[in-house]
């Protein structure tokens, strides 16, 4: 039961159960299901009079079957064959700017780890501009912070389709500003940034330490800021822990709302999974939804690429959704994501290249030559890893979070005017990242 019409079988099995087979075939003979849509099955039926039927009579039983079956609150609509066109045309009207198609509050999962930034985004969409201007939302990949920011756009999009929103990437503003200067079109760039309602800026740590791009930026930030309209970034580190960020920039962000999102809990974990099993019209079980949710701990990302993988096998292969189906797609999913290397590795292989041990590197020793390659340790837990400069400081006896990031700023610096100690870290990174 993993289609869409296998979900609308279950719907009829249960209303067979209470009803005659003619009313089954008077009321429901010609009733198709069109789609699932966030929680609710999308339903198309010949007339008026029999929706009317439907919805007053059978409405309470569908809601209840579809709640069992999904294990949550889901409801359901009728469309009659004239209305098909004007439904399709709105949902293309809400994919106006397509880099937000799909992101939806009501498609967030809320739990321990995010319900402050959530609920931060919902007031920011509510009221652009009065207040939290701006919000800073930042954490580890893929736990969700460009959703919350490209739901913001969706909702303010819905209900002020009059504002102008635009919305980019750090890096890409880089490469956009690059390529205006170069084809002399600066000015049609700054217009176009500067002159918004709503500044939505993903990823903003990649403009850190590109000099040109953060005075561009530092001015459309001021543009849009004195003009009252809001501005959202989102950022793997907050921006005291960007040691490239000009400092009129890093004022400017902690000057907003901060808000942190960390790894889920198990239960937000599996409530993503049902969610996104849902939005595909895919049904699994309970043991399955444990399965997954124990096994994918840190990243929303790869819990919805698992589910996607199910998708997949159900309705390419028509493989059946069991454990080992399941064990199988997770497989595939971390096998294909990024390699992450353990922080014993990291400073195992730092002082292997020394001529060190790695306790020379946790522990006290201050000489030169084993301060040097703590401090480029430090740096790479920093650029291979999601750790944060508490966790960092960890490794290394507890030393505390000022310590480790005077010893990644230096390092950086290092790699700017040394084209030696660049070569240093291409090394040790190549010896890291094939163990």
């Amino acid at each position: 039961m993993n289609s869409l019409n296998d979900i609308w079988n279950e719907v009829l099995k249960v209303l067979a159960r209470q009803l005659t087979p003619t009313a089954i075939t008077t009321w429901f003979s010609d009733c198709e299901p069109v789609e699932i849509n966030n929680s609710t099955l999308v339903l198309q039926t010949s007339s008026e009079f029999k929706r009317n039927i439907i919805s007053s009579r059978f409405g309470e039983t569908i809601r209840n079957v579809l709640s069992d079956i999904f294990s949550g609150e889901f409801d359901f609509m009728l469309l009659l064959p004239e209305e098909m066109e004007q439904y399709a045309s709105e949902k293309v009207a809400a994919s106006d700017l397509p880099e937000m198609a799909g992101y939806t509050f009501d498609r967030f999962i809320v739990g321990n780890s995010n319900k402050f930034a959530h609920a931060a985004a919902v007031a920011v969409a509510e009221r652009p501009g009065e207040t939290y201007n701006p919000l800073f939302i930042y954490g580890n990949s893929g736990l969700g912070k460009t959703h919350l920011l490209l739901s913001i756009g969706q909702y303010i999009h819905e209900h002020s389709p009059e504002k102008k929103i635009e919305y980019i990437k750090g890096d890409d503003f880089t490469n956009q500003m690059v390529k205006s200067l170069k084809e002399g079109t600066a000015e049609e760039f700054r217009k176009k940034y500067r002159n918004v309602d709503l500044f939505l800026v993903d990823d903003i740590q990649f403009i850190a330490g590109k000099t040109a791009t953060q005075n561009e930026f530092f001015h459309t930030f001021n543009n849009i800021y004195e003009a009252g309209h809001q501005i959202v970034i989102t950022s793997d580190r907050p921006p005291m822990e960007m040691a490239l960020l000009d400092d009129r920039l890093r004022t400017r962000f902690e000057g907003g709302l901060m808000a942190d999102i960390q790894p889920p809990d198990i239960e937000t974990r599996m409530a993503i999974i049902r969610n996104k099993a849902t939005q595909l019209g895919l049904v699994l079980s309970d043991e399955a939804v444990d399965y997954i949710a124990e096994n994918i701990t840190t990243n929303i990302r790869q819990l919805e690429g698992v589910i996607k993988r199910l998708t997949a096998y159900k309705e390419i292969l028509n493989s059946v959704i069991d454990i080992d189906a399941v064990k199988r797609a997770i497989a595939d999913v971390t096998r294909t994501g990024e390699y992450v290397p353990q922080p014993d590795t990291i400073i195992n292989e730092t002082a292997r290249y020394f001529g060190l041990k790695s306790e020379d590197l946790r522990g006290q020793n201050r000489s030169k030559n084993t301060a040097l390659a703590r401090q480029i340790a430090m740096y790479l837990m920093r650029t291979l890893t999601n750790l944060s400069l508490k966790d960092i400081g960890a490794e290394f006896e507890d030393r505390n979070h000022a310590t480790v990031l005077s010893s990644i700023r230096k390092i950086e610096d290092l790699i700017k005017s040394d084209p030696r100690m660049a070569s240093t870290i291409r090394d040790i990174t190549s010896n890291i990242n094939s163990q």
